[in-house]
């Protein structure tokens, strides 16, 4: 005898939306893989990092290594090239490709020093103001206004020339000067979130202030913090090269690419793979690090989430 077919209710029948809508983590995959600022800079910018992580493995030679007999080898593709030195050698006969790939070090890591000791200053100051408002957030105000009274480059300059110019004190005083978007940015997103009633509801149960701040505000202006973290690594990092390029950043015979563009400036017509080089590494990263900032900005806005 037969089995009789088992009777299904409509209640175990799957829905539309149980069978078409995708899960948050295919969604949130969606998003990230599918935006040309996400894929094309987080690539170019794991690209260098590995670059200047693997740089002991990945240069031919030793950066510092001085070499007069071999002074000014054009790259490979030049008709006088050769593989023995890809990218040439500078003036003092340094290997060209050692000294690019180990000037990834120096500009990712002033780049990131930087912008994490301005943000930390900015955004204590910039949230702050805006959640505590009053004669706190006047004081931060006139703060941010003596900061962006003051130019960013003449101050750098300044201030290097005078206490000195190794790659610490580089890294404190870029640092100390370009807090400034953090902390107005950071302002102005806490004051929109803090009248919100999650919010009012954290400060009506009792929750302490930090408590607040932490769990209740921070997660919610995380992507403007990332797209101005991501903003001022950048500008930290072009900051930095051109001191470096006035002399007063990093000292040779660092391999930075900032002074490398320095050290060819002269040569510039004669050989202007010297500075052309190191000038689209600069390029390539600075590019790379905006266009994730502003991808990551795009996945994580609220509007784009549904």
């Amino acid at each position: 005898m037969a089995a009789r077919p088992e009777s299904f209710s409509a209640a175990t029948l799957p829905t539309a939306g149980q069978i078409l809508e995708p899960s948050a983590g295919v969604l949130l995959r969606r998003r990230v893989f599918g935006h040309a600022g996400v894929t094309i800079g987080g690539a170019v910018l794991i690209l260098i990092i590995a670059v200047a992580l693997l740089a002991p493995i990945l240069a031919p030679d030793d950066p510092y290594t001085q070499d007069l007999a071999r002074r000014e080898i054009p790259p490979i593709w030049h008709v006088k090239g050769t593989w023995e030195h890809p990218l040439g050698t500078d003036q003092f006969g340094r290997d060209y490709l050692s000294r690019l790939i180990y000037g990834a070090r120096i500009s990712l890591l002033i780049g990131f020093a930087a912008m994490l000791i301005s943000g930390v200053i900015g955004t204590s100051l910039g949230v702050a103001a805006g959640y505590f408002g009053g004669r706190v957030d006047m004081v931060v105000n006139f703060i941010i206004t003596t900061r962006l009274s003051m130019p960013v480059v003449l101050v750098a300059l300044a201030v290097v020339s005078i206490v000195g110019n190794s790659l610490v004190i580089v890294i404190w005083v870029l640092g100390l000067l370009i807090w400034d978007r953090f902390a107005v940015v950071m302002r102005s997103t806490t004051q929109q979130v803090r009248n919100l009633d999650y919010v009012a509801a954290a400060q009506a149960v009792g929750c302490s202030t930090a408590r607040i701040v932490l769990t209740e505000i921070m997660p919610n202006i995380v992507n403007h913090l990332i797209v101005v973290a991501t903003l001022e690594m950048a500008h930290a990092i072009l900051l930095e090269a051109a001191l470096s390029f006035l002399g007063l950043g990093v000292q040779p015979p660092a391999p930075s690419w900032g002074l490398m563009v320095s050290e060819g400036k002269n040569l510039m017509f004669f050989e202007p793979w010297l500075i052309g080089i190191p000038g689209a590494a600069l390029f390539a990263l600075v590019l790379s690090i905006n266009l994730l900032g502003d991808g990551i900005r795009d996945v994580t806005a609220p509007e784009n989430r549904s």
